[in-house]
């Protein structure tokens, strides 16, 4: 049975849209003489589709558009995720398709309502497991998260139904880690089941999400015999039971992974959103230049504008360090000082102000003029700005709300300041862009004389491993401290993060590539005594 997993990259809305690519592989699969072809999760709607789900006339259109593909199967057996709707009741649903007919519906049973997922909002669970037989071979369908328990419905599918082959449709988002995690589950959900397991996950950016691909085919011994690519569109074609030679691609190193997913991120984000040109504050500093690589890379230099926004207490470092990551990218550089609103700024409020001290204040005022002129750019020339924070500085709140956080889209946003080091030091290795300077120099904002992070903050290697206990992990004081951490750096690190939820809540939202993301995964209330 030649078999053939459609990787796709469907954009959430776009029925018609996603529809058009179905039919497009679906003939591509014809003339490759494949007997089944099959398309990841709700890959008719788009996932996550949300609230639309609420919209009868958005479940009625993705119904239209699929009754719309079944004149093309003809030849071919095609699976396609779509909303079904029952009654009142909507399902996380897998169409099978051939001899133009729609021949079943398989309704997901295992809804998930964790991390970000949010399905039993939305969907009813299924309840029955039916296998069909083609080329005299019975096939189970089932979706996403019913593969990750042991049990119904593969065991239902396998041992009651006599399927052969198990095909499981997926949306499942990309973290750190989960290619091997799947890996291994599917190999086991094999072994356990003596069945043929083929897993055709979903591609592309979603929001904060990103779906990484890497579709899979194990045999029933366990063994991997495909993998796809890693965050690419991809069709893979193979002859099953056996698939020879493996089509199999290379494990990632985890920097390469990362960088990959932050790329496609920013790609989809721009595209489906119908930008044509980003803009970055460039300060010198690293995590802005990493921001500006990850954005030619994914968008061409032509779409990527610098601006750098000196003051009085910016270094000629700093400037030479803009100008040279600039004309190694081959960006444009629009130099704005700030000067002259600063100094109205400040007598505008002197009076105000009177014979209080400089303090915070005066730093945030610089750096909302930035973010003021940055958002003007957008709005002007309709460019859309990508934030530079890091995901050490939004735990701790050492940003500016309506200043540096001022943007459209958060490219790193959830790596830790250590990783930003990591990322930029893989993205030189691979051509060197970065100039050393800024790898080098120690990180300052530069909002008074002589400024560093590390005046407000301890060490960053020190602060991460504090942060993902306390964020990612949810450890408490006690538990940090027990791990050998100094008492007092732990009970400040915690009212930092404490303190900042607010800021966080109103932050843009940026590429998702940890377990314990900034945004949905984690919602701590902003008024909170605990």
């Amino acid at each position: 049975m030649k078999i053939a997993l459609a990787q796709i990259n469907s954009t959430v809305g776009d029925i018609l849209g996603n529809g058009q690519k179905i039919r497009n592989h679906i003939h591509q699969a014809k003339k490759n003489k494949v007997d089944i072809i099959a398309f990841p999760e709700l890959s008719l709607t788009g996932y996550p589709p949300e609230d639309l789900l609420f919209k009868s006339h958005f479940v009625e259109e993705n119904i239209k558009v699929l009754n719309q593909i079944v004149p093309y199967c003809a030849g071919i057996a095609v699976i396609i995720g779509f909303v079904d709707l029952q009654g009142h009741d909507i399902y996380n649903s897998a169409a099978v398709i051939y001899d133009k007919k729609i021949q079943l519906i398989y309704h997901k049973w295992h809804l998930p309502n964790y991390g970000v997922f949010d399905e039993k909002r939305y969907f009813q669970q299924g309840q029955s497991a039916p296998v069909f037989v083609l080329k005299g071979v019975p096939i189970g369908v089932n979706i996403c998260e019913d593969i990750w328990h042991q049990g119904n419905p593969v065991s239902a599918q396998t041992r009651e139904g006599g399927a052969k082959i198990i095909i499981n449709i997926s949306a499942s988002p990309y973290r750190i880690g989960i290619g091997k995690n799947r890996e291994k589950m599917l190999s086991a959900r094999a072994k356990e089941n003596k069945v043929a397991i083929v897993y055709v996950n979903t591609v592309g950016g979603q929001d904060e999400l990103l779906f990484d691909g890497r579709s899979l085919i194990f045999s029933e011994t366990g063994k991997l015999l495909a993998r796809a690519k890693s965050f690419k569109e991809e069709i893979v074609i193979a002859d099953l039971p056996s698939v020879t030679p493996p089509v199999t691609e290379k494990r990632l190193s985890q920097s390469e992974e990362i960088y990959r997913a932050l790329s496609l991120g920013v790609f989809d984000y721009v595209h489906k959103n119908k930008f044509k040109k980003t803009v970055i504050a460039i300060s010198g500093g690293i995590d802005s230049a990493l921001t500006a690589v990850i954005a030619v890379d994914a968008l061409c230099k032509e779409n990527v504008i610098g601006v750098f926004m000196p003051s009085r207490y910016t270094s000629r470092e700093s400037h030479e360090a803009a100008e040279q990551l600039a004309k190694n990218l081959g960006i444009r550089l629009i130099t704005l000082s700030i000067e002259p609103p600063l100094c109205a700024y400040f007598d505008l409020l002197s009076d105000l102000f009177g014979a209080h001290s400089s303090d915070t204040t005066e730093e945030n005022i610089q750096s909302r003029i930035r973010g003021n002129l940055m958002m003007a750019l957008s709005n002007k020339f309709g460019w859309l700005v990508l934030t530079t924070g890091n995901k050490s500085e939004m735990s701790v709140g050492y940003a500016t709300l309506y200043g540096d956080m001022a943007g459209g889209f958060a490219v790193i946003k959830d790596i830790w300041k250590t990783s930003v080091y990591q990322l930029t030091r893989y993205r030189n290795r691979q051509g060197h862009v970065i100039p050393v300077r800024i790898l080098t120099r120690p990180p300052t904002a530069e909002l008074r004389p002589n400024q560093k992070d590390c005046d407000s903050l301890p060490p960053y290697k020190l602060l991460d491993k504090i942060l993902a206990s306390y964020v990612e992990k949810d450890l408490s004081f006690d538990e940090i401290v027990a791990m050998g951490f100094d008492s007092k750096t732990v009970a400040k690190v915690i009212a930092l993060v404490d303190n900042s939820e607010f800021k966080r809540r109103q932050a843009p939202l940026g590429v998702k590539i940890t377990d314990r993301g900034l945004g949905r995964d984690r919602r701590m209330p902003i008024t909170n005594r605990y």
